[in-house]
This record gives structure tokens, C-alpha cells and sequence, in this order.
């Protein structure tokens, strides 16, 4: 089966760390896109961090620059988000999507929840 399964959210106070994992199954990330999204309560998802194809260079969006960081294992097929300085905005689900054979993959979203 092919699929993507986050993990490693949690409730956080401001200013503390997490890491998401993203394990892929059934497939191998290879040279394909791997982003990770945030969806904030009542919100859109946005695109946060990413690898585009055929690329190891991150890119992210300039709310999260400088505190989070894109990685991937290709070893282990996982990819990660580490997140410090986290602020009370960064609460929301998060995903983490790539693509297999031309499908667009998403995995089921960790929560991550920041408040004192």
C-alpha cells in the first residue's frame, strides 16, 4: 500500500522544539517532491518547506525560515521537519506529500499544538 505516515506532534509551549517524521510505504521518495504543509484551525493549508524535484536544496516559506528545517533519509525513506522557536501560530495539523508514479500522496497530518 502506498502511503505516508507523519508522526512526532504534540502540544509544545512557545518557544520549544518538535520533529515531525514522515515515513513513506508501498514507494521511495527517489527524486520526487517532498513538502510538508501546514493547516492551521479554520485555515488553508500552506506550504511550508520543500524538496523539489530532482532536488536536495530546501526551500521554505518565509514565516518558518530560519527556525525549521526540511531533511530527508532516503536510506530510510523518512523525511523530517524540525521546528524550534515554535510560536502559538504555528499550531495546526501538519502533512507531509510527494507522489508516486504521477499520484499525489498525503499522509494523515500529526497535530501540533502550541500554547502555554
Amino acid at each position: 500500500q502506498v502511503q505516508l505516515v507523519e508522526s512526532g506532534g504534540g502540544l509544545v509551549q512557545p518557544g520549544g522544539s518538535l520533529k515531525l517524521s514522515c515515513v513513506a510505504s508501498g514507494f521511495t521518495f527517489g527524486n520526487s517532491y517532498v513538502r510538508w504543509y501546514q493547516q492551521a484551525p479554520g485555515s488553508t493549508r500552506y506550504l511550508l518547506a520543500f524538496f523539489a524535484i530532482n532536488s536536495r536544496k530546501p526551500t521554505y516559506r518565509q514565516s518558518v525560515a530560519g527556525r525549521f528545517t526540511i531533511s530527508r533519509n532516503d536510506a530510510d525513506n523518512t523525511a523530517y521537519l524540525e521546528m524550534k522557536d515554535l510560536r502559538p501560530t504555528d499550531t495546526g495539523v501538519y502533512y507531509c506529500n510527494s507522489q508516486f508514479e504521477g499520484q499525489d500522496i498525503w499522509g494523515q497530518g500529526t497535530q501540533v499544538t502550541v500554547s502555554s
